[in-house]
């Protein structure tokens, strides 16, 4: 039981984060709409900064399960074709599960106030892309799929525009489709310019 409301206090704390932000979402607010009061959730947490710090860490660990991680790395492809597959997998992912989403926004939101924010928001939308990739290439390379080249480099090419894409959907949803679409045909062409025929 004490599981369980530990869990939902973080739900909503996430759910409240990524539409207010941390600042302005206040624990007599969250404790309202969990139906506690506020000590049931110093009961669990002892202030809205372990509640953040509690939420940070099982987003991590969430994200790194579901998408992958420089500490997750994903197998690599055994041929280009799996390698436009696994992108878009990655993509959906990113894209549709509602708390990757709200994970982003939060960071989005709160890199400029908060310095693990700040760490999290560059690993996330920036160097971890890039290492899980270049790990990825490279081992596309050494198996004769992509053409030689320098991995980390083409890493940052490909990640840079996918990544502004998803930022663009939490930012205009209704542009998800259409972003989704450019998102493979970019992929597409990555393999055909780069791939080993």
């Amino acid at each position: 039981m004490a599981k369980d409301t530990k869990e939902r206090i973080l739900m909503t704390a996430l759910d409240m984060f990524s539409q207010k932000g941390y600042e302005a979402t206040n624990i007599r607010e969250l404790s309202a709409s969990l139906g506690l009061v506020k000590s049931g959730i110093y009961k669990h947490y002892e202030s809205k900064e372990a509640i953040w710090n509690a939420l940070l860490d099982r987003m991590i660990a969430y994200y790194g399960e579901r998408f992958g991680s420089a500490e997750h790395l994903p197998p690599v492809p055994d041929s280009l074709e799996d390698f436009v597959s696994m992108t878009m997998r990655m993509v959906n992912i990113t894209i549709h599960d509602g708390q990757i989403v709200k994970t982003r926004k939060v960071l989005t939101l709160e890199q400029y106030r908060d310095e693990r924010a700040r760490d999290l928001a560059t690993k996330h939308f920036l160097t971890g892309l890039e290492e899980m990739f270049t790990y990825i290439f490279s081992g596309m390379m050494e198996k004769g799929i992509l053409k030689k080249d320098d991995p980390a480099m083409l890493a940052f090419a490909y990640t840079a525009p996918i990544s502004a894409l998803i930022h663009l959907c939490d930012r205009e949803p209704e542009k998800t489709e259409d972003a989704i679409r450019k998102i493979e045909a970019f992929s597409r062409h990555f393999i055909a310019t780069y791939g080993v025929k």
